[in-house]
């Protein structure tokens, strides 16, 4: 199949991670005999410095122009005092609202491999699974009016929501349930917010539709220390924005390290793929970054977007197997002290095991 994908490296470790996760996906077209198409464009601050502005009009109109985009990360620390329009992070907001996915997916797994990683025990984070389904283009980030003064001494942001946009991404989670373990639960802080009574009822009304699908609720406080310390109790996690924002990185605990943790922004015309990490600047240049999010998150490309779940499962047992045999960057080290290898190495290595395990599969059909 043709497949047209927009590369946006970004800033910091993004081109890093980036350049593994489109080695993946060649290796996945080579092997296979998709036609896979890759184009790079510039956001974020590496933008700002040669376009002066974090989102060229050239970026965007190529990202909309095709099937999928793979992004790595935006943010630079010279550009930390701006506000508005001029912060990197703000190239990829306009992004999202021009892409229109409002439904961001985010998987939290527990890998055995590396479970010493986690500062929780292995036995509390042993079989946790959890997609968290976090609405992506209302509530504080976006709702209006918002405002800093001139004088910098207040501030306010607006969270609003409707009915609309709540259904939308519900009905995203309740069919990601259906073919999951058929359960949501549903985050909110009810007993304070408005919106969140508005949520609340909302979901509610939803889950009628889905008979099959258990549905819970709950307030975020109390689901923060939840998922914690019982994770493995979890299966699809629906929840707005900020909750959605928060919760995911808390959740990079349950596997190790947020370089982990993959993301899907869907519903819109054209999907937008980028692991949950930051730019990372500390690290950016050395060579030690964790690919494993942005490999993990053209997986999730190669299924959403383009429908192969074959070759996206392929990709994850790549990158169980590459953990399995220790080839882990420094941040997975762990308790265990494993030797950490470099992102070339350790791309490399989900490289050639795609590159088996796609053989197999076809000389297996063959048969």
């Amino acid at each position: 199949m043709k497949l047209q994908v927009a590369i946006l490296p970004g800033d910091g470790i993004g081109p890093e991670v980036t350049r593994q996760a489109v080695a993946v996906l060649q290796t996945v077209a080579d092997v296979c005999g998709h036609d896979f198409q890759f184009e790079s464009h510039r956001i974020g601050g590496t933008a700002i410095e040669q376009d002066g502005t974090p989102l060229p009009e050239r970026t965007l109109s190529a990202c909309l122009e095709s099937d999928a985009v793979l992004l790595g990360a935006v943010g630079a620390r010279k550009y930390d005092h701006c506000t508005g329009a001029m912060r990197p992070e703000a190239g990829l907001l306009a992004l999202r609202q021009a892409l229109g996915g409002f439904a961001n997916l985010r998987p939290v797994q527990a890998y055995d491999a590396i479970a010493d990683c986690s500062p929780l025990r292995e036995d509390v984070v042993r079989g946790a699974d959890i997609l968290i389904v976090r609405e992506l283009l209302g509530g504080l980030y976006f709702a209006q009016p918002r405002a800093l003064d001139q004088n910098g001494l207040s501030a306010y942001n607006t969270m609003r929501y409707s009915v609309e946009e709540i259904e939308r991404v519900a009905h995203v989670a309740f069919r990601e349930a259906r073919t999951r373990r058929k359960h949501v639960t549903s985050v909110d802080k009810a007993n304070v917010l408005e919106t969140s009574q508005l949520w609340r009822r909302t979901v509610t009304e939803t889950a009628k539709q889905y008979p099959d699908v258990k549905l819970e609720h709950a307030l975020v406080d109390s689901f923060a220390m939840q998922m914690i310390t019982t994770p493995a109790r979890y299966d699809v996690v629906l929840t707005e924005n900020l909750f959605g924002d928060i919760l995911s990185d808390e959740a990079s605990v349950i596997c190790g390290s947020l370089g982990m943790l993959a993301s899907a922004s869907i519903g819109g015309p054209v999907a937008l793929y980028e692991p949950v990490h930051g730019s990372a600047p500390d690290i950016a240049g050395r060579g030690v970054a964790n690919p494993f999010g942005a490999i993990q998150s053209a997986a999730l490309l190669l299924r959403y977007s383009a429908g192969l779940i074959e070759e996206a499962e392929k990709i994850q047992e790549s990158v169980q197997r590459t953990l399995a045999r220790g080839l882990v960057t420094a941040d997975l080290a762990g308790r265990r002290k494993r030797l950490p290898s470099g992102t070339d190495a350790v791309g490399e290595a989900v490289v050639e095991t795609v590159a088996d395990l796609l053989r197999s599969q076809m000389a297996y059909h063959a048969v």
